[in-house]
């Protein structure tokens, strides 16, 4: 467990964000966190918690955009539980747990959360398992002795009841797990640190961690810094070289010493929780825009949100301006140039404020707006003489940008999933087949040579184009995962949706061609943060369509399988991708996957 974190309150005026789930949580954690910590809440859920810490608790798992919080039953701390920086993998485990009744059991979802554990501070002349006033094993000891537990990251049953409802594990008298820096009931400046217990590394294990934080992330190496085996690449041989890169890298990675992993168990006893899709989602966002946040002109872009100042505006503030920009967005006669500058401000706000992400998806009129805008830009003219023009592949890559940014973090907004699901998903069937458009440009008399600055645009707008379907798909992934009679946005539908445009195999085709092209010899550098992030998300939709769609499996498999076999190499990916971008592991994993069904036969 990490320190227990506590705050001066929220401020009024506030919404609820956790309202129709718990509202004694809500309230408090509304007095008892900073308001850029409760803004930040996506979920929360009741769940029996293991941990190196919490042998089968019953506790509020509670979920924000950067980390994941632990809260008694009752609510009496808030401690938190683990940085989505330090995680390596989120994944449901398929058991039944034994300390479960026979009921609960059944319906239990296991969470499995693997994470990497800070390394300890140096501390002269004393142990870093002990504290201050001499806590530590002893007291430790002395906790599993009176509750009648051995403290560990698995899940054993031994010396503990086989069977127990869920409403036995909520009236058991347990003692507090971590004690605040202070709570709403009794202030306290002291902190009780509970130990772990050292885990030795599973085979899963990865030579490399994540060692920036979202807020502060490091700058860009100076020459003298980079990786020597990039500097003289032409004066080493291939083979060696990239044996060398590898070690190096791997080395920088483990800063010098082993790493520790740790696991955190969720038991959320509901086969309709949404908890472990919320964990993905928030991981993707994380390390997505942690990874942007290495680039300092996107770091400069964002600087507000990283600013806790920003967190002041209060919400009405941020409603009224958004009113105010859209209501000149919309009016009668506007110009092109006038709704690109417009949408350029929308866009870099939202890049800002997660408030006005949210209050984007209340107001059906905006949206629906930027999609016919889509529409009339992109396919509208080009019906007519069949040729793009720079003003429309600007406005129409403005729009989808717009678009993909007002889905991050909003994944918990009903009005999200209930604007895109009206009139059995029309609005999204448009979006869908508004943002596909065939990646070969055209001229009018087919013989003139293609305009290298239109060019350039249109591969702008295949790029922002994936990463707006990319969303779309993660939007479809917690569909497929939580069925329902009012949810059938799910990642089929969006591809049976798409499968009838005329361009949807190119379009797809281009996107793997892109992954084969970025990994290949023909590019020696090493991927800047937006090449990674869009590496990531194009190897997402290509799994994707590996595995939902037939036609697009085959069409994958037969037009691109070889080029994959000989040209796409994972040992090639791991010196492309930085060891410093957090999305680089998850990237990994995904290409590997794609590789294993594209060259199957």
């Amino acid at each position: 467990m990490a320190q227990t974190t506590t705050g001066t309150g929220t401020g009024p005026g506030t919404g609820t964000l956790l309202s129709g789930r718990n509202v004694k949580l809500d309230s408090f954690l509304k007095r008892n966190t900073e308001r850029a910590v409760y803004e930040r809440i996506r979920a929360s859920e009741p769940c029996v918690v293991v941990s190196d810490t919490v042998n089968k608790v019953y506790m509020h798992v509670v979920l924000s955009d950067e980390r994941v919080y632990l809260a008694e039953y009752p609510p009496r701390t808030l401690t938190e539980a683990v940085s989505f920086r330090r995680v390596r993998d989120i994944e449901l485990v398929n058991d039944l747990p034994e300390f479960l009744s026979a009921k609960d059991r059944k319906r239990c979802q296991h969470i499995r959360i693997l994470y990497v554990l800070e390394k300890p501070a140096r501390k002269k002349g004393r142990d870093w398992l002990s504290r201050e006033k001499g806590e530590g094993l002893p007291l430790v000891a002395e906790l599993s002795r009176r509750l009648g537990r051995r403290p560990t990251t698995t899940h054993p049953s031994e010396g503990y009841p086989a069977e127990r409802s869920l409403s036995q594990l909520m009236r058991e008298e347990l003692q507090p797990v971590l004690k605040p820096i202070r709570s709403a009931s009794c202030p306290n400046p002291e902190t009780l640190g509970l130990v772990r217990v050292p885990r030795p590394p599973t085979q899963s294990a990865s030579l490399y961690s994540w060692s920036s934080s979202p807020t502060s992330p490091p700058s860009p190496p100076s020459p003298s810094e980079q990786n020597p085996t990039t500097l003289q690449r032409s004066q080493v041989p291939r083979t060696i070289g990239s044996t060398l890169s590898r070690l190096l890298r791997r080395d920088r990675a483990s800063g010098g010493e082993e790493e520790r992993e740790a696991e955190l168990h969720l038991y959320a006893v509901s086969q309709t929780s949404r908890l472990y899709l919320h964990l993905q989602s928030s991981w993707n966002s994380f390390i997505i825009r942690s990874t942007l946040l290495l680039d300092p002109l996107y770091r400069q872009r964002c600087s507000a949100s990283c600013d806790s100042s920003a967190a002041t505006v209060g919400r009405d503030r941020t409603a009224h301006l958004f009113a105010q920009l859209i209501s000149e967005l919309l009016q009668d006669g506007i110009g092109v140039e006038s709704s690109y500058l417009l949408l350029q401000e929308l866009k870099t706000a939202a890049h800002r404020d997660v408030t006005l992400r949210r209050i984007f998806w209340k107001s059906a009129e905006v949206c629906v707006f930027l999609v016919q805008t889509l529409e009339e830009s992109l396919h509208g003219c080009q019906s007519l003489s069949g040729v793009h023009t720079a003003d429309q592949l600007l406005l129409s890559a403005l729009i989808v940008q717009t678009l993909a940014v007002m889905f991050r973090e909003t994944e918990v907004e009903a009005a999200r999933i209930n604007l895109l699901s009206a009139k059995r998903g029309a609005l999204a069937s448009r979006m869908l087949l508004a943002l596909i458009c065939d990646p070969q440009l055209r001229t009018p008399d087919r013989t003139s040579p293609i305009d290298s600055e239109l060019q350039v645009l249109l591969s702008e707008y295949l790029d922002s184009a994936c990463s707006l379907l990319f969303e779309l798909l993660l939007l479809g992934h917690e569909t497929s995962r939580c069925p329902s009679a009012d949810s059938f946005l799910s990642v089929g539908w969006i591809l049976r949706v798409l499968q009838p445009h005329p361009h949807l195999l190119s379009f797809v085709g281009y996107q793997a061609q892109q992954v084969a092209l970025v990994l290949s010899d023909l590019q020696e550098s090493v991927l800047a943060p937006a090449q990674s992030v869009l590496l990531f998300q194009r190897c997402r939709l290509l799994l994707a369509c590996l595995q939902y769609n037939n036609q697009l499996a085959q069409h994958l498999r037969s037009h691109f399988g070889e080029e994959f076999r000989y040209v796409v190499k994972l040992s090639r990916a791991e010196e492309k991708l930085p060891p410093q971008h957090p999305i680089s592991r998850p990237t990994l994993r995904l290409l590997e996957l794609v590789l294993t069904l594209t060259l199957r036969r």
